[in-house]
């Protein structure tokens, strides 16, 4: 059983709508994400602020660390939430939609930076998408959801089949192979 502050300390939350902060600079944002560690009144230590450091320069949004979290592009700003995040030194990050009502690029680089992130910093991602095709890139294992319960898990292999999209969206679906892909392409009928 985790006390309120661990629990805090263990798992990072971002949520899909994320209009807050919009006034702070990236690295005053960045820097909320150690509120678990000191608290509202707590002071800032060094310690902080190279946690800080470390999550500008894991998501390269360094060069932002100044800007007006509001002045900034969609996939800019999602960066420095997930370095929020990172900056908590959380070993569980939950993303709720982070990449909606973003373009393909922006897509594209948010889930790159979510999946290096996981690979290389040892920590659990459990993120939320509704594009099929998107998490069959960037995730490890599916589980897809239909009214609040689990109709299907394994690895994106296993799930981008005809059947099984059937089973998920109940509507006819198949797949293709792609070059360079290890996995195929979901697409309606």
């Amino acid at each position: 059983m985790y006390s309120e502050r661990a629990f805090a300390r263990s798992v990072a939350y971002l949520p899909q709508d994320v209009t807050t902060g919009s006034e702070m600079t990236v690295r005053e944002l960045v820097g909320c994400g150690r509120y678990p560690w000191h608290g509202a009144l707590g002071r800032f230590t060094k310690n902080d602020e190279e946690k800080v450091e470390d999550a500008l320069r894991a998501t390269h949004i360094e060069t932002f660390a100044n800007r007006i979290v509001g002045t900034l592009s969609g996939g800019e700003r999602q960066r420095a939430w997930i370095a929020m995040l990172i900056a908590q030194d959380a070993r569980c990050l939950l993303l709720d939609e982070p990449t909606a009502a973003l373009d393909v690029a922006h897509q594209i680089e948010v889930l790159s930076l979510v999946r290096r992130l996981a690979h290389e910093g040892g920590r659990s991602v459990v993120i939320v998408l509704h594009d099929i095709n998107m998490a069959a890139r960037f995730c490890d294992r599916i589980h897809a959801l239909k009214r609040g319960r689990v109709v299907a898990s394994g690895t994106p292999s296993a799930i981008l089949a005809p059947n099984r999209l059937q089973e998920i969206y109940g509507i006819d679906m198949d797949v293709i192979s792609a070059p360079n892909l290890p996995y195929p392409l979901a697409y309606v009928c």
